[in-house]
């Protein structure tokens, strides 16, 4: 795999930084209970 960049511009109420954590054979993260059935957008950094 080639690891190109590539630009986003998102527009939105919050923003968090987090690491994903193992979940079995998945990953996980865990976002603040007020942002049940909210639309987010996961975007990759490394």
């Amino acid at each position: 795999m080639v690891n190109e960049q590539a630009k986003f511009e998102v527009y939105g109420q919050e923003m968090i930084e987090k690491e994903v954590k193992r979940c079995g054979n998945s990953g996980r993260i865990y976002l603040p209970p007020d942002w049940i059935g909210k639309k987010v957008k996961i975007i990759r950094v490394d």
